[in-house]
Protein backbone atom coordinates (compact mmCIF):
# COMPACT_ATOMS: atom_id res chain seq x y z
CA UNK A 1 0.00 0.00 0.00
CA UNK A 2 1.73 3.11 -1.27
CA UNK A 3 1.29 6.78 -0.37
CA UNK A 4 -0.39 7.19 -3.76
CA UNK A 5 -2.98 4.55 -2.85
CA UNK A 6 -3.74 6.27 0.45
CA UNK A 7 -4.13 9.63 -1.29
CA UNK A 8 -6.52 8.04 -3.78
CA UNK A 9 -8.52 6.52 -0.91
CA UNK A 10 -8.73 9.92 0.76
CA UNK A 11 -10.08 11.54 -2.40
CA UNK A 12 -12.57 8.72 -2.96
CA UNK A 13 -13.80 9.00 0.63
CA UNK A 14 -14.41 12.71 0.14
CA UNK A 15 -16.48 12.06 -2.97
CA UNK A 16 -18.54 9.38 -1.24
CA UNK A 17 -19.13 11.46 1.88
CA UNK A 18 -20.27 14.33 -0.31
CA UNK A 19 -23.00 12.04 -1.68
CA UNK A 20 -23.94 10.92 1.84
CA UNK A 21 -24.44 14.52 2.93
CA UNK A 22 -26.76 15.47 0.06
CA UNK A 23 -30.52 15.07 0.55
CA UNK A 24 -31.06 15.06 -3.24
CA UNK A 25 -28.87 14.52 -6.29
CA UNK A 26 -28.86 16.25 -9.64
CA UNK A 27 -29.55 14.02 -12.64
CA UNK A 28 -25.88 13.87 -13.62
CA UNK A 29 -24.86 13.00 -10.06
CA UNK A 30 -27.53 10.32 -9.89
CA UNK A 31 -26.30 8.73 -13.11
CA UNK A 32 -22.76 8.73 -11.72
CA UNK A 33 -23.96 7.08 -8.51
CA UNK A 34 -25.83 4.36 -10.42
CA UNK A 35 -22.81 3.50 -12.54
CA UNK A 36 -20.47 3.64 -9.55
CA UNK A 37 -22.74 1.42 -7.43
CA UNK A 38 -23.01 -1.27 -10.12
CA UNK A 39 -19.24 -1.17 -10.64
CA UNK A 40 -18.50 -1.32 -6.90
CA UNK A 41 -20.78 -4.33 -6.40
CA UNK A 42 -19.21 -6.09 -9.38
CA UNK A 43 -15.59 -5.37 -8.44
CA UNK A 44 -15.55 -5.13 -4.66
CA UNK A 45 -18.64 -6.68 -3.07
CA UNK A 46 -20.27 -9.57 -4.95
CA UNK A 47 -20.65 -9.69 -8.72
CA UNK A 48 -23.40 -12.31 -8.39
CA UNK A 49 -25.70 -9.68 -6.93
CA UNK A 50 -25.65 -7.81 -10.23
CA UNK A 51 -27.29 -10.76 -12.00
CA UNK A 52 -29.66 -11.59 -9.16
CA UNK A 53 -31.03 -8.20 -8.15
CA UNK A 54 -34.23 -7.18 -9.95
CA UNK A 55 -33.03 -3.60 -9.50
CA UNK A 56 -30.43 -4.37 -12.18
CA UNK A 57 -31.80 -7.32 -14.15
CA UNK A 58 -35.33 -5.91 -14.55
CA UNK A 59 -34.60 -2.18 -14.55
CA UNK A 60 -34.36 -1.95 -18.35
CA UNK A 61 -32.02 0.91 -19.28
CA UNK A 62 -30.94 2.16 -15.86
CA UNK A 63 -30.39 0.15 -12.67
CA UNK A 64 -32.50 1.15 -9.67
CA UNK A 65 -30.36 2.34 -6.77
CA UNK A 66 -32.37 3.03 -3.62
CA UNK A 67 -32.16 6.49 -2.10
CA UNK A 68 -34.86 7.38 0.45
CA UNK A 69 -38.27 6.39 1.69
CA UNK A 70 -41.18 7.28 3.94
CA UNK A 71 -43.96 5.04 5.14
CA UNK A 72 -44.59 2.24 2.66
CA UNK A 73 -42.97 3.89 -0.37
CA UNK A 74 -39.40 4.62 -1.37
CA UNK A 75 -37.58 6.24 -4.27
CA UNK A 76 -34.45 5.44 -6.21
CA UNK A 77 -31.81 8.06 -6.99
CA UNK A 78 -33.65 9.07 -10.17
CA UNK A 79 -36.84 9.72 -8.24
CA UNK A 80 -38.70 6.62 -9.45
CA UNK A 81 -41.19 5.62 -6.75
CA UNK A 82 -41.96 2.09 -5.55
CA UNK A 83 -44.51 0.67 -3.14
CA UNK A 84 -42.64 -1.54 -0.69
CA UNK A 85 -44.33 -4.95 -0.47
CA UNK A 86 -41.15 -6.61 0.82
CA UNK A 87 -40.44 -4.57 3.94
CA UNK A 88 -36.75 -5.41 3.99
CA UNK A 89 -37.64 -9.07 4.69
CA UNK A 90 -39.39 -7.94 7.88
CA UNK A 91 -37.26 -4.95 8.92
CA UNK A 92 -39.72 -2.18 8.03
CA UNK A 93 -42.73 -3.08 10.17
CA UNK A 94 -43.09 0.62 11.01
CA UNK A 95 -42.29 1.71 7.47
CA UNK A 96 -39.35 3.69 6.19
CA UNK A 97 -37.96 6.39 8.49
CA UNK A 98 -40.61 6.47 11.19
CA UNK A 99 -40.23 9.94 12.73
CA UNK A 100 -40.39 8.81 16.37
CA UNK A 101 -37.69 6.18 15.85
CA UNK A 102 -35.49 8.63 13.92
CA UNK A 103 -35.93 11.23 16.66
CA UNK A 104 -34.93 8.79 19.40
CA UNK A 105 -31.76 7.76 17.57
CA UNK A 106 -30.84 11.36 16.76
CA UNK A 107 -31.34 12.41 20.39
CA UNK A 108 -29.13 9.59 21.65
CA UNK A 109 -26.51 10.29 18.98
CA UNK A 110 -26.03 13.71 20.53
CA UNK A 111 -25.07 12.09 23.84
CA UNK A 112 -23.25 8.79 23.22
CA UNK A 113 -23.35 6.38 20.33
CA UNK A 114 -21.39 3.47 21.84
CA UNK A 115 -20.92 2.28 25.42
CA UNK A 116 -17.71 2.46 27.47
CA UNK A 117 -17.95 -1.31 28.07
CA UNK A 118 -17.21 -0.62 31.75
CA UNK A 119 -19.91 1.66 33.15
CA UNK A 120 -23.60 0.77 33.19
CA UNK A 121 -25.33 2.10 30.08
CA UNK A 122 -28.94 3.02 30.88
CA UNK A 123 -30.64 2.29 27.56
CA UNK A 124 -29.65 -1.37 27.64
CA UNK A 125 -31.37 -1.72 31.01
CA UNK A 126 -34.41 0.22 29.79
CA UNK A 127 -34.86 -2.01 26.76
CA UNK A 128 -34.42 -5.21 28.75
CA UNK A 129 -37.10 -4.03 31.18
CA UNK A 130 -39.49 -3.05 28.37
CA UNK A 131 -39.08 -6.40 26.64
CA UNK A 132 -39.85 -8.20 29.88
CA UNK A 133 -43.19 -6.34 29.92
CA UNK A 134 -44.22 -7.48 26.43
CA UNK A 135 -42.95 -11.09 26.27
CA UNK A 136 -45.14 -14.11 27.09
CA UNK A 137 -44.84 -16.29 30.16
CA UNK A 138 -41.95 -15.73 32.56
CA UNK A 139 -39.50 -14.39 29.96
CA UNK A 140 -37.57 -11.64 31.76
CA UNK A 141 -33.88 -11.37 30.82
CA UNK A 142 -32.41 -10.21 27.50
CA UNK A 143 -29.04 -10.10 25.76
CA UNK A 144 -28.59 -7.78 22.77
CA UNK A 145 -26.73 -8.43 19.54
CA UNK A 146 -26.67 -6.97 16.05
CA UNK A 147 -28.68 -9.44 13.97
CA UNK A 148 -31.07 -12.36 13.92
CA UNK A 149 -28.46 -15.02 13.30
CA UNK A 150 -26.46 -13.77 16.30
CA UNK A 151 -29.61 -14.02 18.39
CA UNK A 152 -30.04 -17.67 17.37
CA UNK A 153 -26.38 -18.38 18.12
CA UNK A 154 -26.83 -16.89 21.59
CA UNK A 155 -30.02 -18.87 22.20
CA UNK A 156 -28.26 -22.09 21.24
CA UNK A 157 -25.35 -21.33 23.56
CA UNK A 158 -27.67 -20.45 26.43
CA UNK A 159 -29.64 -23.69 25.95
CA UNK A 160 -26.44 -25.74 25.99
CA UNK A 161 -25.09 -24.02 29.09
CA UNK A 162 -28.34 -24.42 31.00
CA UNK A 163 -29.12 -28.03 30.07
CA UNK A 164 -25.59 -29.37 29.81
CA UNK A 165 -26.70 -30.98 26.55
CA UNK A 166 -25.57 -30.30 22.99
CA UNK A 167 -28.26 -31.40 20.53
CA UNK A 168 -31.08 -29.59 18.76
CA UNK A 169 -34.19 -30.45 16.79
CA UNK A 170 -35.27 -28.08 14.01
CA UNK A 171 -37.56 -28.20 10.99
CA UNK A 172 -37.09 -29.03 7.33
CA UNK A 173 -37.15 -25.77 5.32
CA UNK A 174 -36.83 -23.75 8.50
CA UNK A 175 -34.62 -20.68 8.34
CA UNK A 176 -32.59 -19.51 11.33
CA UNK A 177 -29.59 -17.74 9.80
CA UNK A 178 -26.36 -18.46 7.97
CA UNK A 179 -23.60 -18.27 10.57
CA UNK A 180 -22.24 -21.68 11.56
CA UNK A 181 -24.51 -22.53 14.49
CA UNK A 182 -27.73 -21.12 13.09
CA UNK A 183 -26.95 -22.61 9.68
CA UNK A 184 -26.88 -26.04 11.28
CA UNK A 185 -30.52 -25.47 12.27
CA UNK A 186 -31.55 -24.06 8.88
CA UNK A 187 -33.34 -26.76 6.90
CA UNK A 188 -32.23 -26.20 3.31
CA UNK A 189 -29.40 -28.13 1.64
CA UNK A 190 -28.38 -25.36 -0.77
CA UNK A 191 -27.23 -23.24 2.20
CA UNK A 192 -25.96 -26.02 4.49
CA UNK A 193 -24.07 -28.36 2.19
CA UNK A 194 -21.23 -26.02 1.14
CA UNK A 195 -20.36 -25.34 4.80
CA UNK A 196 -20.49 -28.91 6.11
CA UNK A 197 -19.61 -30.19 8.66
CA UNK A 198 -21.67 -27.92 10.88
CA UNK A 199 -22.75 -28.10 14.53
CA UNK A 200 -23.15 -31.83 15.31
CA UNK A 201 -26.15 -33.52 16.89
CA UNK A 202 -28.78 -31.51 14.98
CA UNK A 203 -31.86 -33.30 13.67
CA UNK A 204 -34.53 -32.05 11.26
CA UNK A 205 -38.16 -33.10 11.23
CA UNK A 206 -41.18 -32.11 9.10
CA UNK A 207 -42.54 -28.74 10.18
CA UNK A 208 -45.94 -28.86 11.82
CA UNK A 209 -45.61 -32.51 12.83
CA UNK A 210 -45.41 -32.69 16.61
CA UNK A 211 -45.40 -36.50 16.50
CA UNK A 212 -42.19 -36.38 14.47
CA UNK A 213 -40.59 -34.16 17.13
CA UNK A 214 -41.66 -36.55 19.89
CA UNK A 215 -40.44 -39.56 17.93
CA UNK A 216 -37.04 -37.95 17.43
CA UNK A 217 -36.80 -37.17 21.15
CA UNK A 218 -37.77 -40.75 21.98
CA UNK A 219 -35.07 -42.07 19.66
CA UNK A 220 -32.53 -39.62 21.06
CA UNK A 221 -33.27 -40.76 24.60
CA UNK A 222 -32.94 -44.42 23.62
CA UNK A 223 -29.63 -44.08 21.77
CA UNK A 224 -28.09 -41.45 24.05
CA UNK A 225 -28.23 -38.32 21.90
CA UNK A 226 -28.61 -35.46 24.36
CA UNK A 227 -31.04 -32.81 23.09
CA UNK A 228 -30.87 -29.32 24.59
CA UNK A 229 -33.75 -27.68 22.74
CA UNK A 230 -36.34 -27.75 20.00
CA UNK A 231 -36.02 -24.65 17.79
CA UNK A 232 -38.94 -23.62 15.58
CA UNK A 233 -40.41 -20.57 13.86
CA UNK A 234 -44.00 -19.91 14.96
CA UNK A 235 -44.81 -19.54 11.24
CA UNK A 236 -42.15 -20.57 8.75
CA UNK A 237 -41.15 -17.44 6.84
CA UNK A 238 -38.58 -18.40 4.24
CA UNK A 239 -40.34 -21.71 3.55
CA UNK A 240 -43.30 -19.73 2.23
CA UNK A 241 -45.32 -18.30 5.15
CA UNK A 242 -46.25 -21.80 6.31
CA UNK A 243 -48.76 -21.90 9.19
CA UNK A 244 -48.65 -25.06 11.33
CA UNK A 245 -51.71 -26.96 12.58
CA UNK A 246 -53.34 -25.35 15.60
CA UNK A 247 -52.26 -28.14 17.93
CA UNK A 248 -48.59 -27.96 16.88
CA UNK A 249 -47.24 -25.35 19.30
CA UNK A 250 -49.28 -26.53 22.32
CA UNK A 251 -48.06 -30.07 21.58
CA UNK A 252 -44.46 -28.85 21.35
CA UNK A 253 -44.78 -27.23 24.77
CA UNK A 254 -46.12 -30.46 26.29
CA UNK A 255 -43.53 -32.66 24.58
CA UNK A 256 -40.58 -30.45 25.56
CA UNK A 257 -41.71 -30.44 29.17
CA UNK A 258 -42.11 -34.21 29.13
CA UNK A 259 -38.63 -34.81 27.70
CA UNK A 260 -36.99 -32.02 29.73
CA UNK A 261 -35.73 -30.04 26.74
CA UNK A 262 -36.11 -26.32 26.12
CA UNK A 263 -38.50 -24.81 23.58
CA UNK A 264 -36.98 -21.96 21.56
CA UNK A 265 -39.24 -19.74 19.44
CA UNK A 266 -37.41 -18.03 16.59
CA UNK A 267 -39.40 -14.79 16.35
CA UNK A 268 -36.79 -12.93 14.28
CA UNK A 269 -39.29 -12.49 11.45
CA UNK A 270 -42.63 -13.13 13.14
CA UNK A 271 -42.16 -10.87 16.18
CA UNK A 272 -43.12 -7.23 16.72
CA UNK A 273 -46.62 -7.67 15.32
CA UNK A 274 -45.88 -9.09 11.87
CA UNK A 275 -48.44 -11.92 12.06
CA UNK A 276 -51.22 -9.99 13.78
CA UNK A 277 -50.01 -10.81 17.30
CA UNK A 278 -47.09 -9.14 19.08
CA UNK A 279 -45.35 -12.53 19.07
CA UNK A 280 -46.24 -15.34 16.69
CA UNK A 281 -46.56 -17.91 19.49
CA UNK A 282 -49.43 -15.87 20.95
CA UNK A 283 -51.71 -17.29 18.24
CA UNK A 284 -51.57 -20.54 20.24
CA UNK A 285 -51.13 -19.13 23.79
CA UNK A 286 -47.76 -20.83 24.22
CA UNK A 287 -44.89 -19.50 26.35
CA UNK A 288 -41.47 -20.70 25.10
CA UNK A 289 -38.39 -20.96 27.31
CA UNK A 290 -36.28 -18.78 25.01
CA UNK A 291 -37.39 -16.25 22.37
CA UNK A 292 -35.25 -14.58 19.72
CA UNK A 293 -36.08 -11.29 18.01
CA UNK A 294 -34.40 -8.96 15.50
CA UNK A 295 -35.37 -7.38 12.16
CA UNK A 296 -38.28 -5.07 13.11
CA UNK A 297 -36.98 -4.62 16.68
CA UNK A 298 -34.79 -1.77 15.39
CA UNK A 299 -37.79 0.12 14.03
CA UNK A 300 -36.44 0.03 10.48
CA UNK A 301 -33.64 2.40 11.53
CA UNK A 302 -30.99 0.48 13.50
CA UNK A 303 -29.85 -3.17 13.46
CA UNK A 304 -30.49 -4.99 16.72
CA UNK A 305 -31.28 -8.52 17.80
CA UNK A 306 -31.94 -10.19 21.12
CA UNK A 307 -32.43 -13.53 22.78
CA UNK A 308 -34.57 -13.63 25.92
CA UNK A 309 -35.25 -16.25 28.57
CA UNK A 310 -36.70 -16.96 32.00
CA UNK A 311 -34.80 -16.16 35.21
CA UNK A 312 -34.26 -19.86 35.90
CA UNK A 313 -32.49 -20.39 32.58
CA UNK A 314 -30.67 -17.05 32.70
CA UNK A 315 -29.00 -17.95 35.98
CA UNK A 316 -26.12 -19.55 34.05
CA UNK A 317 -25.36 -16.10 32.61
CA UNK A 318 -25.81 -14.33 35.93
CA UNK A 319 -23.26 -16.63 37.52
CA UNK A 320 -20.66 -15.61 34.91
CA UNK A 321 -21.66 -12.36 33.17
CA UNK A 322 -18.61 -12.52 30.91
CA UNK A 323 -19.34 -15.93 29.44
CA UNK A 324 -21.18 -14.26 26.55
CA UNK A 325 -20.38 -10.70 25.51
CA UNK A 326 -20.63 -8.38 22.50
CA UNK A 327 -18.64 -5.19 21.93
CA UNK A 328 -21.34 -3.38 19.98
CA UNK A 329 -24.45 -5.44 20.76
CA UNK A 330 -27.03 -3.40 22.63
CA UNK A 331 -25.33 -0.11 21.85
CA UNK A 332 -27.21 3.07 22.86
CA UNK A 333 -28.30 3.96 19.32
CA UNK A 334 -29.76 0.52 18.66
CA UNK A 335 -31.46 0.43 22.05
CA UNK A 336 -32.95 3.89 21.49
CA UNK A 337 -34.40 2.69 18.19
CA UNK A 338 -35.83 -0.45 19.79
CA UNK A 339 -37.38 1.51 22.67
CA UNK A 340 -39.11 3.77 20.17
CA UNK A 341 -40.13 0.81 17.99
CA UNK A 342 -41.91 -0.91 20.88
CA UNK A 343 -43.53 2.37 21.90
CA UNK A 344 -44.85 3.00 18.38
CA UNK A 345 -46.01 -0.60 18.00
CA UNK A 346 -48.14 -0.25 21.13
CA UNK A 347 -49.19 3.39 20.75
CA UNK A 348 -50.26 3.19 17.10
CA UNK A 349 -51.98 -0.19 17.31
CA UNK A 350 -49.52 -1.73 14.84
CA UNK A 351 -50.38 -5.30 15.86
CA UNK A 352 -54.08 -4.70 15.28
CA UNK A 353 -53.31 -3.03 11.95
CA UNK A 354 -51.33 -6.08 10.84
CA UNK A 355 -54.21 -8.40 11.74
CA UNK A 356 -56.90 -6.36 9.98
CA UNK A 357 -54.91 -5.40 6.88
CA UNK A 358 -53.51 -8.92 6.62
CA UNK A 359 -56.99 -10.43 6.65
CA UNK A 360 -58.08 -8.00 3.92
CA UNK A 361 -54.98 -8.58 1.80
CA UNK A 362 -55.28 -12.36 2.14
CA UNK A 363 -58.95 -12.37 1.08
CA UNK A 364 -58.12 -10.38 -2.04
CA UNK A 365 -55.18 -12.65 -2.89
CA UNK A 366 -57.36 -15.73 -2.45
CA UNK A 367 -59.81 -14.19 -4.91
CA UNK A 368 -57.00 -13.70 -7.42
CA UNK A 369 -55.83 -17.29 -6.85
CA UNK A 370 -59.33 -18.52 -7.73
CA UNK A 371 -59.52 -16.39 -10.87
CA UNK A 372 -56.03 -17.41 -11.98
CA UNK A 373 -56.04 -21.03 -10.85
CA UNK A 374 -53.77 -21.95 -13.76
CA UNK A 375 -51.04 -19.78 -12.19
CA UNK A 376 -51.58 -20.18 -8.43
CA UNK A 377 -51.41 -23.14 -6.09
CA UNK A 378 -52.65 -21.23 -3.06
CA UNK A 379 -52.20 -18.48 -0.47
CA UNK A 380 -50.78 -18.96 3.02
CA UNK A 381 -49.78 -17.03 6.13
CA UNK A 382 -51.13 -14.84 8.91
CA UNK A 383 -51.22 -11.08 9.37
CA UNK A 384 -48.93 -9.40 6.86
CA UNK A 385 -46.63 -12.39 6.49
CA UNK A 386 -48.30 -13.97 3.47
CA UNK A 387 -47.15 -16.30 0.74
CA UNK A 388 -48.35 -16.53 -2.85
CA UNK A 389 -47.66 -20.08 -4.05
CA UNK A 390 -47.27 -20.44 -7.81
CA UNK A 391 -47.19 -23.46 -10.06
CA UNK A 392 -43.44 -23.25 -10.65
CA UNK A 393 -40.32 -21.22 -9.90
CA UNK A 394 -40.34 -19.41 -13.23
CA UNK A 395 -43.84 -18.10 -12.66
CA UNK A 396 -42.92 -16.82 -9.22
CA UNK A 397 -39.99 -14.90 -10.64
CA UNK A 398 -42.08 -13.57 -13.51
CA UNK A 399 -44.66 -12.20 -11.07
CA UNK A 400 -41.99 -10.55 -8.91
CA UNK A 401 -40.21 -9.00 -11.89
CA UNK A 402 -43.51 -7.92 -13.49
CA UNK A 403 -44.51 -6.11 -10.30
CA UNK A 404 -41.11 -4.46 -10.07
CA UNK A 405 -41.57 -3.04 -13.57
CA UNK A 406 -44.94 -1.71 -12.36
CA UNK A 407 -43.44 0.02 -9.33
CA UNK A 408 -43.98 -2.61 -6.63
CA UNK A 409 -41.05 -4.20 -4.79
CA UNK A 410 -41.76 -7.81 -3.85
CA UNK A 411 -39.58 -10.88 -3.59
CA UNK A 412 -39.45 -14.62 -3.22
CA UNK A 413 -38.57 -16.68 -0.15
CA UNK A 414 -35.12 -18.15 0.42
CA UNK A 415 -36.24 -21.73 1.07
CA UNK A 416 -39.07 -22.04 -1.47
CA UNK A 417 -38.43 -20.20 -4.71
CA UNK A 418 -41.92 -20.63 -6.15
CA UNK A 419 -43.40 -18.65 -3.26
CA UNK A 420 -43.56 -14.86 -3.50
CA UNK A 421 -43.85 -13.22 -0.09
CA UNK A 422 -46.21 -10.42 0.81
CA UNK A 423 -44.45 -8.63 3.68
CA UNK A 424 -45.11 -4.89 3.43
CA UNK A 425 -44.70 -2.35 6.24
CA UNK A 426 -47.50 -2.86 8.74
CA UNK A 427 -48.44 0.81 8.38
CA UNK A 428 -49.25 0.38 4.68
CA UNK A 429 -52.53 2.04 3.72
CA UNK A 430 -55.53 0.26 2.20
CA UNK A 431 -55.13 2.48 -0.84
CA UNK A 432 -51.58 1.21 -1.31
CA UNK A 433 -52.75 -2.38 -0.82
CA UNK A 434 -55.39 -1.91 -3.51
CA UNK A 435 -52.80 -0.39 -5.84
CA UNK A 436 -50.56 -3.44 -5.32
CA UNK A 437 -53.48 -5.76 -6.03
CA UNK A 438 -54.38 -3.87 -9.23
CA UNK A 439 -50.79 -4.06 -10.46
CA UNK A 440 -50.59 -7.71 -9.47
CA UNK A 441 -53.68 -8.59 -11.51
CA UNK A 442 -52.29 -6.65 -14.45
CA UNK A 443 -49.11 -8.75 -14.16
CA UNK A 444 -51.12 -11.98 -13.94
CA UNK A 445 -53.11 -11.06 -17.06
CA UNK A 446 -49.85 -10.54 -18.93
CA UNK A 447 -48.69 -14.04 -17.91
CA UNK A 448 -51.88 -15.90 -18.77
CA UNK A 449 -51.22 -18.36 -21.54
CA UNK A 450 -47.46 -18.26 -20.97
CA UNK A 451 -47.44 -20.43 -17.83
CA UNK A 452 -46.65 -24.12 -18.27
CA UNK A 453 -48.72 -26.09 -15.77
CA UNK A 454 -46.59 -28.72 -14.00
CA UNK A 455 -47.46 -32.37 -13.45
CA UNK A 456 -50.33 -33.16 -11.08
CA UNK A 457 -49.41 -32.79 -7.44
CA UNK A 458 -49.28 -36.55 -6.84
CA UNK A 459 -46.61 -36.89 -9.56
CA UNK A 460 -44.67 -33.75 -8.77
CA UNK A 461 -43.47 -31.86 -5.70
CA UNK A 462 -46.01 -31.80 -2.83
CA UNK A 463 -48.08 -28.65 -2.46
CA UNK A 464 -46.28 -26.07 -0.37
CA UNK A 465 -48.86 -23.75 1.11
CA UNK A 466 -49.66 -25.60 4.36
CA UNK A 467 -47.39 -27.25 6.86
CA UNK A 468 -48.69 -30.78 6.58
CA UNK A 469 -49.06 -30.74 2.79
CA UNK A 470 -45.29 -30.40 2.60
CA UNK A 471 -45.16 -33.94 3.97
CA UNK A 472 -48.17 -35.91 2.67
CA UNK A 473 -47.09 -39.04 4.54
CA UNK A 474 -45.39 -39.29 7.91
CA UNK A 475 -41.86 -40.64 7.43
CA UNK A 476 -41.63 -41.39 11.15
CA UNK A 477 -44.36 -44.05 11.34
CA UNK A 478 -41.76 -46.74 10.71
CA UNK A 479 -40.23 -45.93 14.09
CA UNK A 480 -43.47 -45.95 16.07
Amino acid sequence: MSDGSLLKALNVSRRYLDVVQKPQLERKEAQWLIETTVENFAKYYNSGFIEYRKSVAEAEDVAAVEWNGRGATFKDVLGREFIDCLGGFGIFNLGWSHPKVIAAVQAQLGKSALPTQELLDPLRGMLAHLLAEVTPGDIRYSFFVGSGTEAIEGAMKLAKLYTGKSGFIAAVRGFHGKTAGSLALTGKAVFRRPALPLHPNVYHVPYGDAQAVEQQLRIAREVGNDIAAVVMEPIQGEAGAIVPPDDFWPSLRRICDEYEVLLIADEVQTGMGRTGKFWGVEHWNVAPDIITSAKALGGGVMPIGTFMATPKIWQVFNENPFIHTSTTGGNPLACAAALAAINVTLEEGIVEQAAEKGAYFKRQLEGLAERYSDIYRGISGKGLLLGQHFVNDETGYAVASGLFKRGVLISGTLNNSRVIRVEPPLIISYREIDTILDRLEDTLRSLRGRVVTPLPVAESEPMAFSAMSLYPSNPWTAFA
